[in-house]
């Protein structure tokens, strides 16, 4: 089965074709071509509908496919379907219920929404799947779920916590299990990025993460604000005069590691910036740093202690001093770093000593091949997974 899935971003749009068996419980997938088309909304790429048709037209020149037609099925990694929690067909109620929290996943579920009404509209007999991101944390108890809202928001506008970055967590959980032996591991996953979440999980199942409403929530992302008192935007439209709407698109795009350090969003800029003295730089690090260690000691808690913790995403595999800040003095829940293994690591590897109770290590995560997975699993099954 040929699926290609798509990863659409604000101006990008990244693919990866795959060879799925037919079976369910195999795991002989292979991974045919993997690309990007960037520049989207630009001139020459004007919308994400071409620029699927581009991501076709380079797999087709290159061999790969006889054009849409020869496609089994397009995954995409969608963001926000409030009610429908599982990977599921795209079909008229899928695309309403995205329209529908398009107010809370604004940068995202427009884009995906406009692409896969153009492939449908060019492709009407290849099915689509949309997995989103927040199905992995249906199986959260419903006490975590829940904000302390009047019950009639929660049960007829959909006001609860949700979490992201499903498809990262879900294969982060299943990979250290398994190199553990151990089905019913209990593994904090720090997926640490431009957009940064931290997720406990139990036996393969979420417990408990950091995202909620929004993708706006939780840790400070690289732009986004994070975690934010709501009476907070009430004093700053009294007091800018500008609209709560211009506000939220400001915490969006202003906050953040950006807003703290006024470096930018890459940590490594900001790492660099730090180095040099730069105060507020350094205070930015800290804020995310402390943030994290929050998480990951409720988390310890919820979970009843840990056996391993998990790093992945660009800062999460590449900042040395980030992951060191964020373990150092947990010896008293059984994490013991090794520093030479922390400096060294590049890629995927263990980073805890030998004498740690509990595993540290960095790894790199596969988003798309959990979104193929699911999508061969939808078409397989014709049910939602």
């Amino acid at each position: 089965m040929k699926i290609l899935v798509a990863n659409l971003g604000s101006t990008s749009c990244k693919y990866c074709l795959f060879e799925m068996p037919a079976d369910r419980s195999a795991r002989d997938e292979r991974e045919i071509a993997r690309g990007q088309v960037e520049r989207v909304g630009s001139s020459d790429v004007p919308d994400h509908a071409v620029a699927m048709q581009r991501c076709l037209d380079k797999l087709t020149a290159a061999g790969c496919l006889a054009g849409g037609e020869s496609l089994d099925a397009v995954g995409f990694k969608a963001v926000h379907g409030g009610g429908v929690w599982a990977a599921a067909r795209v079909d008229d109620e899928v695309l309403a219920v995205m329209d529908e929290y398009a107010d809370i996943a604004p940068a995202h579920n427009p884009v995906y929404t406009r692409a896969m009404r153009a492939l449908r509209q060019r492709w009407p007999d290849v099915p689509q799947v949309a997995c989103f991101e927040t199905g992995f944390h249906r199986a959260i108890p419903l006490a975590r779920q829940l904000y302390a809202v009047p019950y009639e928001w929660i049960e007829r506008l959909g006001i609860r916590r949700y979490g992201f970055h499903g498809a990262s967590h879900r294969y982060v959980g299943e990979a250290v299990a398994a190199r553990l032996g151990r089905p019913d591991a209990r593994v904090i996953a720090c997926h640490l990025g431009g957009s940064s979440s931290i997720c406990a999980i139990a036996g393969g199942r979420s417990v408990a993460t950091s995202m909620g409403l929004s993708a706006q929530s939780g840790l400070p992302q690289g732009a986004r604000v994070g975690d934010f008192d709501a009476y907070g935007l009430i004093r700053l439209t009294a007091k800018t005069g500008q609209s709560a709407e211009a506000l939220l698109a400001m915490m969006a795009r202003q906050g953040g590691l950006l807003g703290l350090s006024g470096v930018g969003t890459d940590m490594r800029d900001i790492e660099a910036a730090a180095a040099a003295g730069d105060e507020r730089a350094e205070l930015a690090i800290a804020a995310f740093v402390s943030a994290a260690r929050d998480y990951i000691g409720a988390y310890a808690v919820e979970l009843g202690g840990v056996d391993a913790i998990a790093f992945t995403g660009g800062i999460g595999q590449n900042s040395v001093a980030v992951r060191g800040r964020i373990c150092a003095g947990m010896e008293w829940m059984g994490v013991e770093l090794d520093a030479r293994r922390n400096a060294a690591v590049r890629g995927d590897g263990v980073i805890s000593s030998d004498a740690s109770k509990v595993r540290v290590e960095v790894l790199t995560t596969d988003e798309e091949l959990v979104v193929a997975r699911q999508t061969r699993d939808v078409l397989l099954t014709g049910e939602n997974q």
